[in-house]
């Protein structure tokens, strides 16, 4: 295997013994060298490097050669693309106008995200699914995109036209080229990401990311300033590594085991049952995901070993290293909705899509979500139609829990058995709705649906028909709008009181 796929490989060839020697592509020894370099740089960075010993032009610079230089040994002159994709950005937000800027800046920069995914796709290897350049490209596209729109809240709106987020994600002056560089391409986040706020990553540059968010926190003041009391990440990084060891011995030992592409053997769908099927197909998924568990719980641990990542204090005293966490492992393995798995699923990009597009969408930001992620994701027809069939059923989703769910609240006992009927359910309908994800073609997805059926999708057009539900931003509009109009009857009850008041003072004095 290792051999086959050299000549796909872009990056450094000089891992290619240990690639033949453990059987695995070349590309993916790569980016895990990769990672693992970057891991020891993060615990360098953070103590050699720290913002009280140096400039933040210095740590700027570091930051982002080893980013460079990381980019080079995994994708060879494909990198060159994130400096093409950044370049281009940066020259739309300085010589456009900021009243378009964050537009221009979307366009150009999804738009050459998915020029590359097409000609890597359709033009040089169609089908080839482990380490490629377009990956990083992705979280560049998020953060420069994010960043455009922060900057157009911070300099082309008033606080009042924004919500609590915006506002403390607003940015209110441009960032020089060596800062906006650092932010796309530094090590920590280069090759996996995850995408963090532009003002978050600047604090953790300056050394100021544990003083505004927790000043409740400081330890009292000096010279005029707040001391930072600066928890250490080792025990978090620890864990988190752990993780990352469990996590790639489970999907070493079942991917090969539980391939989902037998779920669509003609022999294995006509001598299965039904049922057989389905706990098939939720263990080959549940096989799967451990893959992505090791990659974002490895960035992130990479991130925390820099110093970045501090997120407060929980109750009890102990540090959370959470701010920039991709995933929440058990929240996913034991979701009880839709929603609830997406939530705590790639949290940074359900964040970005909802920041950029969710929140910003005047005419069904469900579906144009859920199109936004399918573009952001790739050509490949697979994405699409996963994405589709994730808007029935997240529209299904809604309905039921909007609808049923109230009806098992009543007790305790009647909670727990809706839990875990929408824990199975739930679980069958993300591995029935991500199949064409793994399998990329139409024709394999579509084969897979019909074995099944459709039987899904007609279930989720069944559930919208018959059950009834307001969407969340015209049932919040309401709410706004029940509340203003109480306050203004308060007002009128108020002012109707203070003039009884006064008529009755005037009768007393007469």
């Amino acid at each position: 295997m290792a051999t086959q796929t050299t000549a796909s490989c872009t990056g450094s060839t000089l891992l290619q013994p240990i690639s033949e020697i453990i059987n695995l592509p070349l590309d993916q020894v790569n980016f895990v060298a990769c990672q693992l370099f970057a891991l020891l740089m993060a615990v360098w960075f953070r103590l050699y490097l720290h913002p009280s010993k140096t400039s933040p032009f210095i740590r700027h610079v570091v930051a982002t050669l080893l980013g460079f230089y990381l980019a080079l040994f995994c994708f060879g002159w494909y990198s060159l693309h994130f400096l093409v994709q950044s370049g281009l950005s940066y020259s739309v937000m300085v010589f456009a106008g900021l009243e378009h800027m964050h537009k221009y800046c979307f366009i150009v920069t999804l738009g050459y995200l998915i020029l590359c995914q097409i000609t890597r796709v359709y033009v040089f290897d169609y089908g080839m699914y482990s380490a490629d350049f377009t990956g990083p490209m992705m979280v560049i596209t998020q953060k420069i995109t994010s960043l455009a729109f922060e900057i157009h809240d911070g300099l082309t709106k008033r606080d009042s036209q924004l919500t609590p987020s915006q506002k403390y994600l607003a940015i209110s002056r441009m960032p020089s080229l060596l800062e906006y560089l650092s932010y796309n391409c530094n090590f920590m986040g280069i090759l996996a990401g995850p995408t963090c706020s532009y003002n978050d990553y600047m604090a953790f540059i300056e050394g100021t990311c544990y003083q505004p968010r927790h000043q409740e926190n400081a330890n009292g003041k000096e010279n005029g300033k707040y001391k930072q009391s600066e928890p250490s990440p080792k025990n978090d990084v620890i864990s988190k590594l752990c993780t990352c060891a469990v996590s790639l011995a489970i999907y070493l030992s079942l991917c090969k085991v539980l391939p989902v592409e037998h779920s669509i053997n003609d022999d294995f769908v006509s001598s299965t049952p039904f049922h057989h099927q389905v706990v098939y197909l939720y263990l080959a998924m549940l096989a799967l995901r451990p893959k992505y568990y090791f990659v974002w719980t490895l960035a992130d641990a990479i991130n925390n070993a820099a110093g970045f990542g501090f997120n407060g204090y929980n109750i009890d005293g102990s540090p959370r290293w959470d701010l920039i966490s991709n995933l929440r492992i058990l929240d996913i393995e034991f979701a009880t909705s839709f929603k609830m798995f997406l939530d705590n699923w790639n949290i940074q990009t359900a964040l970005w899509l909802k920041r950029v597009c969710y929140e910003r969408c005047h005419i069904n930001p469900t579906a144009a979500t859920f199109l936004l992620s399918a573009m952001w994701h790739g050509v490949y027809p697979g994405y699409y139609l996963t994405f589709l069939t994730g808007i029935a059923m997240t529209m299904a989703a809604r309905a039921i829990r909007h609808n049923i769910r109230p009806y098992f609240l009543v007790s305790d006992s009647y909670k727990c058995i809706y839990d875990v009927i929408t824990w199975a359910w739930t679980q069958v309908a993300i591995s029935y709705t991500v199949v064409p994800f793994v399998l990329l073609a139409v024709g394999p997805s579509l084969k897979f649906y019909r074995c099944w059926y459709f039987c899904l999708h007609l279930l989720c057009l069944l559930v919208v028909l018959a059950l009834p539900v307001r969407s969340r931003r015209r049932a919040a509009k309401e709410q706004q709008d029940k509340l203003q109009n109480d306050s203004v009857q308060d007002n009128q009850t108020d002012h109707s009181n203070s003039t009884d008041n006064n008529c009755n003072q005037k009768d007393k004095a007469t």
